[in-house]
């Protein structure tokens, strides 16, 4: 195991965010359990990336959104990936994921960063208001990964965490500029 990663999960209240991290971690979610109101929470994970090995992440379970509560800033400086979810049921939800993505690109100055989008509550089909196909054109655009889930089956919680624990664990590449090219002692510059 390498360094440990920090994950912000982060979205409107009450749209499960804590349920999918207790469910994932511990498979522990009692569906139709009263949401409690979560100020910050920090759980610790290991999740076998897809290339076999098991990274530890720290995830920061942040308070849900409401109207007139901005975003804590310190959290898109420290953060290796991120958890945007929305809930399925909620266009206001998902209009303020969209908002919290616009903030991570604004606050990182466009670096490079993690992100998947999480579509909760996938068992509530018939309360649907987010089309899934509009939320999937959005992250195409967006260039982030987006999974509709459901606390209720945790199996599809899980690809979507070795996803991202892959991709922020990824080996470096090698250096674009190996220091051993040239073979000739000397400045390296070549007339022609």
């Amino acid at each position: 195991m390498g360094k440990s990663c920090k994950v912000v999960v982060c979205g409107l209240a009450a749209v499960g965010k804590t349920a999918v991290l207790e469910q994932l971690l511990y498979a522990n979610h009692i569906a139709g359990s009263e949401p409690m109101e979560t100020l910050e929470d920090i759980y610790i994970g290991s999740i076998e990336t897809d290339r076999g090995t098991r990274e530890q992440v720290r995830f920061y379970d942040t308070r849900g959104l409401r109207d007139g509560l901005e975003f804590p800033r310190h959290y898109f400086s420290f953060a290796d990936g991120f958890v945007l979810v929305y809930s399925i049921d909620s266009k206001e939800s998902f209009k303020r994921m969209e908002a919290l993505k616009k903030d991570i690109d604004r606050y990182r100055d466009k670096k490079e960063v993690n992100i998947v989008v999480l579509g909760n509550k996938l068992d509530m089909q018939e309360q649907r208001r987010v089309d899934s196909e509009v939320a999937q054109y959005w992250a195409k655009t967006e260039k982030v990964r987006l999974w509709e889930v459901s606390v209720a089956d945790r199996r599809t919680l899980i690809e979507p965490f070795v996803h991202l624990a892959s991709k922020m664990t990824q080996p470096q590449s090698k250096s674009s500029f190996p220091l051993s090219r040239n073979k000739n002692k000397g400045s390296g510059a070549v007339d022609s």
